[in-house]
């Protein structure tokens, strides 16, 4: 959507979005709609200080992908203008001074007002597209390959109404989520997980990653993923990441506190809770860090769903947790500089899930696609979980806001050169 955006204001362009399934869905819908920017004019007002250059080097410093570099810094450069752009275009967007995620050194994630998450957020844009004369949005119409001719990518194959149809096209953008709803992919490149809760899209089955090896590209970063250990369990839904900042407390089924919850982005501690016995453990907080966190999307889809267990006395939530009164205290010792959660309490059994992946093609920081060589494949982009994402070689990389900068971000960039005609007629 926004590589279409971008190049339809060049009015000598003729843009066609095939869309797999909008009724399925896409990852950016189910998103918390986070957008990650460092130096917008949104944090200046809030007094915040930050830049790319500082947003690029917290990614890094989660990954440890200095070879990504390249392109991570071409994507944080762009955050900036395609955050106040879509705030330009009617979308209310408020930076989320309330939302710290470990790893970043600034508050940089960009909300909606209302937290309405990404289904808003992805409503909005595709309301933009149909103001497009240049642009035309074919919703239930899975590309199925590549068109390929002497000087490279020439169009691509569409399913429509049960019939095939080539079309042809100047440029070819590839945004087709990740892989995460393919089990035989899943197991093949990221048989560590083990058996995590799905929480993508049906989607994401990783066909044009096959499309674009066949015409030479290669892919990097396979084993990565963009996990949760805030996955209620039985649920479905996800607590929110702030928790942990104001005073969550998580205790095994040992009675254990087994982390240091602030340490971890929630990605990183999906791995550490599926080594616990049972893969799970009580995410607990009090009535101070509920009043700081239940006006985000995940936090009322658990209250919604019943997924959140009030318990209104210590002897309560030890009755919870299996343990003694003594014991669920020590649990519940805070940290160093840590303030104490008080009673009344609230439960969650959280476990770990997968929700993207983030193993993708090789791209350059243009967003064209990459051969065995290192050579552009002539008219073929990627972005979004197509490409390569920004967690480096493992999960625990992620850093919160990643995916939907990969996807928006490629997309400015792309979108951008097209217009200016710098690429071929989209």
């Amino acid at each position: 959507m926004m590589t279409a955006l971008q190049a339809a204001r060049n009015p000598d362009l003729v843009v066609a979005v095939f869309e797999k399934s909008a009724r399925e869905g896409c990852n950016a819908a189910i998103s918390s709609g986070s957008l990650a920017a460092g130096g917008t004019r949104f944090q200046a007002a809030a007094g915040i200080d930050d830049s790319p250059k500082r947003h690029a080097d917290d990614i890094l410093r989660a990954s440890g992908d200095e070879e990504w570099r390249p392109v991570v810094e071409a994507l944080c450069a762009a955050a900036p203008a395609f955050v106040e752009w879509i705030a330009g275009t009617g979308h209310p967007i408020e930076i989320g001074t309330d939302m710290p995620r470990a790893g970043m050194t600034a508050p940089r994630l960009h909300t909606d007002t209302g937290r309405l998450g990404g289904g808003r957020l992805t409503r909005h844009l595709r309301g933009l597209l149909e103001g497009h004369d240049n642009i035309a949005f074919v919703d239930e119409a899975p590309v199925v390959d590549l068109v390929s001719g002497d000087d490279g990518v020439a169009g691509v194959v569409v399913s429509q109404n049960g019939a095939l149809q080539r079309v042809r096209a100047g440029a070819v953008v590839l945004a087709a989520d990740g892989f995460a709803a393919d089990r035989a992919l899943v197991e093949e490149h990221l048989p560590h997980l083990g058996t995590p809760f799905y929480g993508g899209v049906s989607t994401s089955t990783g066909d044009a990653l096959a499309w674009a090896l066949r015409l030479g590209g290669r892919l990097r970063n396979m084993g990565a993923g963009l996990r949760s250990g805030l996955v209620v369990a039985g649920h479905g839904t996800r607590v929110s990441p702030a928790l942990q900042f104001n005073g969550a407390v998580l205790v095994n089924l040992d009675g254990e506190r087994f982390v240091d919850e602030e340490s971890k982005g929630y990605s990183s501690l999906a791995g550490v809770l599926q080594r616990q016995r049972g893969e799970r453990a009580a995410m607990i907080w009090d009535a101070t860090a509920m009043a700081a966190t239940r006006e985000s999307e995940m936090m009322r889809e658990c209250l919604a769903a019943g997924a959140v267990q009030d318990r209104p006395s210590i002897e309560d939530l030890a009755e919870t947790l299996g343990r003694t009164v003594e014991e669920t205290e020590r649990a519940l010792t805070p940290l160093p500089g840590r303030r104490r959660l008080t009673a009344p309490f609230h439960v969650a059994w959280v476990t770990h899930g997968l929700l993207a992946t983030q193993g993708g093609l090789v791209i350059d920081p243009s967003g064209r696609v990459l051969d065995g060589e290192g050579e552009p494949i002539p008219k073929l982009y990627a972005g979004g979980g197509t490409a390569c994402g920004l967690a480096g070689p493992h999960s625990d990389g992620y850093m919160s806001g990643n995916g939907l900068l990969s996807a928006f971000g490629m997309g400015w960039i792309i979108g951008t050169a097209l217009a200016a005609g710098h690429g071929a007629a989209a």
